[in-house]
C-alpha cells in the first residue's frame, strides 16, 4: 500500500474504525471486560456496549492507541511511513511531514507503534543459523575503539538464512550472555550455526548440541565453503545506516525498541500486507503509557 492508496480507503475517521474493528474482531465483537459477543452498537459516539456487563468501549480501548488524541488517520500515516521506511524515519521527520504539534506527540506515537512490533511471536529459528555481535555508540572518550573492549552498546544479531532475524541490545557479550540469547532463540533441531573465532561460540554450541562452524576474521578469512556471517553482518550494517541517516540519537533505554522495529520490518519485507500486518500487531498489543515508556533515567548511547 501507498500513501496514495491510504488516503484513498482510509480518508475518515469512520473507515479507520471500521478497519480496525475488522483487524480486532475477524469474527464479531468481543467485550474486551467480560468476552461476551452479544454486543450493540452507539452509532452517535463511535462505541459498542456489552449486553451483559454494560461496559462502553470502543475498538481502540486496550490498545495501543488507547487515550490519544490524535486522529486515527494520522495514525495510519504514521504507520505507514514506517513500514516504508527502510532505513527507518525519525520522530521529527514524522512530526514535520504529518503536521503534528510537538516533538513530545510524534515521538510517543513512533514509540507505541514500535512496542506493537515488538509484541509480535517470535518462533523459534532452524536450518543455518549466523550469529555475530557489533557494537553502536558516538563519538567521544572510549567510544572510538571499534570491535570487542569498546565502549560502545554491544548488539547481538542471530539469522537464519533465508528466514528472520533477532537483535538484541546486551548488557555484554560474556558467554553467559550470549548462550542465554541462543537458548531463547534458536532451535535444538538447528541443522549449524556459523559465527567469528569468538573463543565463546564453539563452548556454546558444544552444550547445547549444535553443529557450529566459524570462519576467522583476523585473519582475514571471510568465506570457508558454507560457512560465513556475510548475512547478519548485512543486517548490521542496515541498522547502522538507519542510525546515522534517520535516527542519529538513540538512547541506552529505547535501543532495544529501535532493532525491534528494524527486525519487524525485515522480516517482513516481501510481505505486500505489512501495513496491515502492522496494525493486525497494533490492536493486539497491549497499552503503552507515557509514565511507563519514560520511568526509568535515559542514558545516551548514540
Amino acid at each position: 500500500m501507498n500513501l496514495v492508496e491510504l488516503n484513498g480507503q482510509f480518508s475518515t475517521e469512520d473507515k479507520c474504525r471500521e478497519q480496525l474493528k475488522r483487524l480486532r474482531w475477524p469474527e464479531g465483537v468481543i467485550c474486551p471486560r467480560c468476552k461476551s459477543k452479544t454486543i450493540s452498537r452507539l452509532f452517535t459516539q463511535s462505541k459498542f456496549e456489552c449486553s451483559d456487563c454494560r461496559y462502553q468501549f470502543s475498538v481502540t480501548v486496550g490498545t495501543v492507541f488507547h487515550d490519544s488524541h490524535l486522529p486515527l488517520t494520522s495514525w495510519f500515516m504514521a504507520t505507514l511511513l514506517i513500514c516504508e521506511a527502510k532505513k527507518g524515519m525519525s520522530a521529527c521527520q514524522i512530526q514535520r511531514t504529518l503536521g503534528i504539534g510537538s516533538y513530545k506527540t510524534a515521538w510517543y506515537l513512533c514509540h507505541r507503534i514500535r512496542a506493537a512490533m515488538a509484541a509480535c511471536d517470535k518462533p523459534m529459528l532452524d536450518g543455518k543459523i549466523e550469529m555475530d555481535e557489533t557494537y553502536v555508540g558516538g563519538r567521544g572518550k572510549g567510544l572510538t575503539k571499534r570491535g570487542r573492549g569498546t565502549k560502545k552498546r554491544p548488539v547481538l544479531g542471530i539469522r537464519q538464512r533465508n528466514g528472520e532475524l533477532r537483535l538484541f541490545h546486551a548488557e555484554n557479550v560474556t558467554s553467559r550472555s550470549l548462550e542465554k540469547f541462543m537458548r531463547e532463540n534458536i532451535s535444538k533441531d538447528a541443522d549449524i550455526v556459523f559465527t567469528d573465532e569468538l573463543a565463546a561460540y564453539p563452548n556454546i554450541a558444544k552444550r547445547m548440541g549444535l553443529k557450529h562452524a566459524m570462519v576467522q576474521h583476523g585473519i582475514k578469512e571471510y568465506v570457508r565453503g558454507d560457512a560465513h556471517t556475510n548475512t547478519i553482518e548485512s543486517a548490521f550494517s542496515l541498522f547502522k545506516r538507519g542510525l546515522r541517516g534517520s535516527w542519529h540519537k538513540l538512547s541506552a533505554k529505547h535501543l532495544q525498541s529501535y532493532l525491534e522495529e528494524m527486525s519487524f520490518r525485515f522480516n517482513r519485507r516481501d510481505n505486500s500486507d505489512l501495513f496491515l500486518d502492522t496494525l493486525r500487531h497494533m490492536v493486539t498489543a497491549p497499552v503503552l503509557t507515557y509514565e511507563k515508556l519514560t520511568t526509568d533515567k535515559k542514558e545516551t548511547a548514540a
